[in-house]
């Protein structure tokens, strides 16, 4: 989704990042003659931690030798322990009831024992998943961490996730690819009813009917409970959508006149454990004019935030800005906050996880079609899930069941 800033610019207020790996998403913004520039990197990261400001190069940042010696540790365990979850049936890993009866946090509390170290790998579950690391399936996550090829590739910017941008917004790729449609995308129209048969599908929205032979239903798991389905759906798929919660999610934007922080030797990138925003990164345009700071505030830290009005959840986090990068962070020319939990077609952010228990009760209900109704969305993609690569795939899976039946 991108907000226009005026004079041709504009900033993203969804997902906007795609990096090493996600071919699929390359592949489709350069046929629709889209491009993409580099993440701002350049200069030394911010970090605050136990009230104190350091600065630092790379993705980890400069602590204690047994801290840092601790975080990549952990970060070798995960990734070893997720390459033992296949991606296509993550309950078929070897001690899939155990790890899916595990909470992450639980299993990175035995197994870290600095406040430190500890402090900031929690920040980077937060960040991914929005929400805390003991909400969240040990075996989910590390089916998650396979899906992307490492936890490395999912925190990182050179050589990750958040590796580019694209040039005009990631929403450019939808508007192209809705311009190729023969029949226009009807906006302002959600579906209320599906009805199926061996026959085929009536989807049903508002006062309109469409019938087709078969049906994809493109939308976050949790979200498919608004829809009455009729015949219902299977108890498993039901269940499942009741078991698939959102993160919470804000996505603070502040623009200035021009990317101060630069000047001062800065990348924009930054960790807090303070917050109320724990992440953040340079987002202005290709040309760096105006500068924008965008500020992730998620799980506890979302939840807390938006108990405030909107003029205190600013300041709280322009505050956290300021702490980080000087005084002219309080005044930006424009403030853009979007927080995902307050979409009614969303509810939240960035990506539905599951909880423990739900991967080996109710993960195989997630992609399997049900009669002429076909499953797609990022959720239900085995590489990059959660990812816009991840729904690009999801997309054409569904597409591929579909022909295949038809």
């Amino acid at each position: 989704m991108n907000e226009d800033l005026g004079n041709g610019k504009i900033v993203e207020i969804g997902g906007q990042w795609v990096g090493p790996t996600q071919d699929r998403l390359y592949e489709l913004a350069a046929e629709l003659g889209i491009e993409t520039f580099p993440t701002f990197i350049d200069g030394e990261n911010v970090l605050e931690l136990n009230g104190k400001l350091s600065r630092y190069k790379g993705t980890i940042p400069r602590l204690n030798p047994f801290a840092l010696l601790e975080v990549e540790r952990t970060r070798r365990r995960m990734d070893s322990l997720a390459a033992t979850v296949p991606r296509e049936a993550p309950w078929d890993a070897p001690r899939a009831a155990k790890l899916d009866a595990t909470t992450l946090g639980g299993w990175l509390d035995r197994g870290m024992h600095l406040a430190a170290s500890r402090r900031l790998v929690e920040i980077a579950a937060r960040t991914v998943w929005g929400c805390d690391s003991r909400d969240i399936s040990l075996l989910f996550a590390l089916w998650y961490v396979n899906a992307a090829g490492g936890f490395n590739a999912l925190i990182d910017v050179e050589g990750g996730a958040q590796q580019d941008r694209f040039v005009g917004g990631s929403q450019l790729i939808s508007l192209r690819m809705a311009e190729q449609l023969r029949r226009p995308v009807e906006l302002g129209m959600p579906v209320n009813r599906i009805g199926w048969s061996a026959d085929g599908v009536v989807v049903t929205a508002g006062d309109t009917e469409v019938k087709a032979r078969r049906a994809i239903v493109a939308m976050a798991p949790s979200l498919c409970e608004r829809v009455e389905f009729f015949p219902g759906l299977p108890p498993a798929r039901s269940q499942l959508a009741q078991r698939m919660p959102w993160g919470s999610y804000l996505k603070c934007i502040a623009v200035y006149d021009e990317p101060f922080w630069r000047t001062d030797g800065l990348s924009g990138e930054g960790i807090s454990d303070e917050g109320p925003a724990t992440t953040t990164f340079d987002n202005s345009p290709p040309d760096g004019i105006p500068g924008v700071l965008l500020a992730f505030v998620s799980g506890p830290e979302a939840r807390a935030i938006q108990r405030l009005d909107e003029a205190a959840r600013r300041d709280a986090v322009l505050a956290g800005l300021a702490r980080m990068y000087g005084t002219k962070a309080l005044s930006p020319e424009r403030w853009i906050e979007q927080d995902w939990a307050r979409e009614p077609f969303t509810g939240g952010g960035p990506v539905c996880f599951m909880a423990p228990g739900v991967s080996t009760g109710f993960g195989r209900a997630l992609s399997e079609p049900v009669g002429p109704i076909h499953w797609a969305g990022t959720e239900t993609s085995s590489t990059w899930s959660g990812y816009m690569d991840g729904a690009v795939r999801s997309g054409e899976g569904a597409a591929a069941e579909v022909l295949e039946r038809l």
